[in-house]
């Protein structure tokens, strides 16, 4: 059993409606003990023209509206104040971005950073085009993962997230199925992204996103979590990534099945960014 949710976005998210407290209401009455809002804040957002939402919030508004919001439940569940941060590669704009980032973690009490790579060569993937316009599934996937080692390395964050989530997007044009994906095909970057991740403490989120998809598993796929073991990953953080009420805590019992055949007896949580063991019920 898995009792805490540690990747819940909300209207203070471009891509959500949902506000805050409907949220923290859905989680109450799951019987959760703990969620984390980890809101999209993602700087220089390539696509805002095309997809209408800039994934950029007010951070004075945000804790605004969280800090009362985690006091008034304070008796009934625990809430943390995340942010999921998108982290860009381009060398045109990161070093930019990079120092954005650092600057909005450093002001602000944040208890979780997700970093979280949804955009390289300046496009978003979920676009067929440009992005996989004359690239190979097997290329399109090794640009990505390239892209998320690189950012893994450069960028301060607590919890890699989502890490294969590219694999949502290959485009039906491209005649590839779910069912062909080899994660082991991957293995050398793949390595040094969980090698990154261990030799500097931090986690790697299991987002249970991809099972809401249809994926048939979760962010990252189980092949990547047995090697993260294998490696002598310990951190792991599980998360729904939920925009709607109806998508906290998804698969959450799947998620722990799927940990524990895998060996994982704990999850991490974060507060004021700082982890904590939680054991798997």
């Amino acid at each position: 059993m898995i009792e805490y949710d540690c990747h819940v976005h909300s209207s203070f998210s471009s891509d959500s409606k949902t506000e805050p407290e409907k949220q923290v209401q859905k989680a109450i009455e799951l019987g959760m003990k703990g969620i984390c809002f980890t809101d999209h804040m993602d700087y220089e957002f390539p696509n805002e023209e095309r997809s209408g939402l800039s994934f950029i919030f007010d951070p004075d508004e945000y804790f605004k509206a969280m800090i009362p919001l985690k006091n008034s439940y304070s008796d009934r569940i625990g809430i943390n104040i995340g942010v999921e941060i998108g982290l860009r590669n381009e060398e045109e704009c990161r070093e930019r971005v990079k120092s954005d980032y650092e600057k909005l973690t450093g002001a602000y009490g944040f208890d979780f950073v997700i970093g979280s790579t949804h955009c390289l060569e300046f496009t978003d993937p979920y676009y067929e085009d440009p992005y996989w316009t004359g690239k190979s599934v097997s290329e399109g996937i090794r640009t990505y993962l390239e892209a998320v080692l690189y950012n893994a390395r450069k960028y301060d964050f607590d919890s890699l997230g989502h890490l294969d989530y590219l694999v949502r997007y290959v485009p039906e044009s491209k005649g590839w199925n779910i069912s062909d994906y080899r994660p082991s095909d991957h293995f050398d970057i793949i390595d040094e992204i969980l090698k990154e991740l261990i030799d500097s403490g931090r986690a790697l989120e299991v987002n249970s996103a991809g099972l809401k998809y249809g994926l048939g598993f979760a962010h990252p796929q189980p092949g990547i979590l047995s090697r993260y073991r294998e490696l002598g990953g310990e951190l792991i953080t599980i998360g729904s990534d939920g925009h709607k009420p109806e998508h906290i805590c998804y698969a959450f019992g799947d998620v722990a099945e799927i940990l524990k055949g895998l060996g994982f007896r704990y999850y991490t949580v974060y507060k004021a960014r700082h982890p904590e063991m939680i054991k798997i019920r």
